[in-house]
């Protein structure tokens, strides 16, 4: 029986199948745990295999690695260090459970098991693992621990089990991805849980980018007072101790270091600089190529870039046809040599010539549409592509949400790429992200924030001759998009009934393109390919 107990929080950036790698990174958060005077040490949900493993977590050689991984950590407490709470996949009596294993002196002292089993948005637990049973808690230094996984504290069930069965403190490791907004969420999702239970409550997540999914960190820890006591920072890894005092009620987390709370603005730029920055490094692309056009969405990709990479592994080109402004190359110029990226000029004006002549024969004397617009498009596409095949860089493409949910994006075209960085980003947040990067030090030229959008592949095109304008654009798509609202519900909040219904038919008829866009970082509540999927064959018109 103790008095004292002081818990190391493991903030850990795993990758996701390198198991040899995150057992290193458990291991070095317990020897600087240690050197903090924690007696256990807590890591994140599925820290050994990285989260989500999806199919992979189900090949026998995988579980077989993730299980010796256990065992060589189980060696390790031998040593009389901090114990260790260690989440990763586990099989038993011919199920896989999402666990956490507790380790201490040489020994498996304690198991549990994952109860409630997401099945939503990005989460697909259901099609790998068993649920596990109600769990009690676990016993370490006569303290009763209670270790609900995740999705675990949503619901009040699991919590209330663990202090109907004696439970003391809860030690919640997670795997929550990022999306704006949710750190108040999970903060009062945790209050919710003390007030509950009477039990104070600390709440560790993953960090670091996996697909499509960030997760942002920002462990904390509520006392039974149901008052923030500490606060890990957002977007990094960090290995810190939080101390666990009994008092004539129960126990008590003494306050320690609260990080500050970040903007939503900057939120979202540091979720896309970490998803982008961890998607090149964990994939080991050397470096990332951009077709910079002097517009606004390829000046905050192309800021980004730089920001999560460095500059030097930026290359940035330029693809003037002949309805590029000289305001559009000057702004392209301008940006790169304020960001210090790499910058080239390749015109696309031969390639267009080229396929005009190819295909004269075949389209004869028809008026110019759409499909030469589009044979610009992927003029450049084509140009990226042959880039970075030659010199190794990944082609990062640079359409937003808005343009995304409207199909206002090329196939095979500005849509190749291996990589969209604003993928979940709508216009209107693109503009505000680009201001808020400007007040760190300029590197967006204000002509590009200030003058009107345009793809520029006719005289004189904008994007409000095709597209409404962004603010109200927006204003829908998050009604049909986010909360699944018809058009007649859109009309009653003030919105024109025939805007929202042309929003509604180009937001289903773009489907088929969405499927073949590259992935890139969710940042909303609910990202418009992964989180959103309509049949592409759709009769329904509501």
């Amino acid at each position: 029986m103790t008095d004292s107990l002081k818990v190391g929080l493991a903030q850990l950036n795993p990758k996701v199948g390198d198991v040899a790698g995150n057992l290193a990174k458990v291991r070095a958060a317990r020897a600087k745990a240690a050197k903090q005077g924690a007696d256990l040490v807590l890591t994140a949900e599925l820290v050994l295999a990285g989260y989500f493993p999806e199919d992979l977590v189900l090949k026998p050689a995988f579980q077989k690695a993730c299980h010796d991984a256990v065992e060589a950590l189980r060696a390790d407490t031998r040593d009389g260090g901090p114990a260790l709470f260690v989440a990763t996949p586990w099989r038993e009596d011919d199920k896989l459970y999402n666990a956490i294993v507790a380790l201490d002196k040489g020994e498996i002292i304690g198991k549990r098991y994952k109860v409630d089993l997401p099945n939503y948005g990005v989460f697909d637990d259901k099609r790998v693992f068993a649920p596990g049973p109600m769990p009690g808690p676990l016993v370490f230094k006569g303290v009763r621990i209670g270790v609900p996984i995740c999705e675990d504290v949503w619901t009040p069930d699991v919590v209330e089990c663990v202090a109907e069965t004696g439970g003391e403190i809860l030690l919640v490791p997670n795997a929550s991805p990022y999306e704006v907004g949710k750190t108040d969420v999970r903060v009062q999702l945790g209050v919710q849980r003390v007030v509950e239970s009477g039990l104070p409550f600390v709440y560790l997540n993953q960090v670091g980018g996996q697909d499509e999914v960030v997760y942002d960190g920002g462990s904390f820890a509520l006392g039974a007072d149901r008052r923030l006591k500490a606060k890990l920072a957002s977007f990094r890894e960090e290995v810190a101790t939080v101390e666990f005092r009994r008092n004539g009620k129960g126990w008590e987390c003494l306050p320690g270091p609260i990080a500050p709370e970040l903007s939503s603005i900057e939120s979202i730029y540091q979720a896309m600089v970490l998803g982008l920055g961890d998607y090149v490094n964990k994939t080991g692309f050397p470096s990332v190529v951009i077709g910079l056009s002097g517009g606004v969405d390829s000046a905050l990709t192309a800021a980004v870039a730089a920001d999560a990479l460095g500059a030097a592994r930026v290359h940035a080109i330029m693809m003037p046809s002949p309805y590029t402004s000289r305001e559009s190359l000057e702004d392209a110029e301008a940006c790169a040599k304020a960001l210090g990226i790499k910058y080239d000029i390749v015109s696309i004006e031969p390639a267009m010539k080229a396929f005009r002549g190819m295909l004269q024969p075949l389209f004869g004397n028809r008026p110019e549409d759409v499909t030469e617009e589009n044979i610009q498009s992927r003029a450049r596409g084509v140009t990226l592509m042959a880039v970075s095949n030659k010199l190794g860089g990944m082609v990062l493409t640079t359409g937003n949400k808005s343009e995304m949910a409207m199909g206002y994006a090329t196939l095979y075209g500005d849509m190749n790429g291996g990589y969209n960085v604003l993928k979940d980003v709508y216009k209107t947040t693109v503009f505000e992200l680009c201001k808020w990067r400007n007040a760190q030090g300029r590197v967006i030229p204000e002509r590009i924030l200030t003058k009107p959008p345009s793809a520029e592949l006719r005289p004189d095109q904008k994007d409000s001759d095709s597209l409404p304008p962004y603010p109200v654009l927006d204003a829908i798509l998050k009604g049909l998009i986010e909360r699944d609202l018809d058009a007649t519900a859109l009309a009653a909040e003030g919105h024109d009934l025939a805007t929202v219904n042309r929003v509604w038919r180009l937001l289903e008829g773009a489907e088929y393109k969405r499927r073949q866009a590259p992935p890139g970082v969710k940042i909303t509540s609910r990202l418009i390919s992964r989180e959103r999927r309509y049949p592409i064959v759709n009769g329904f018109r509501g």
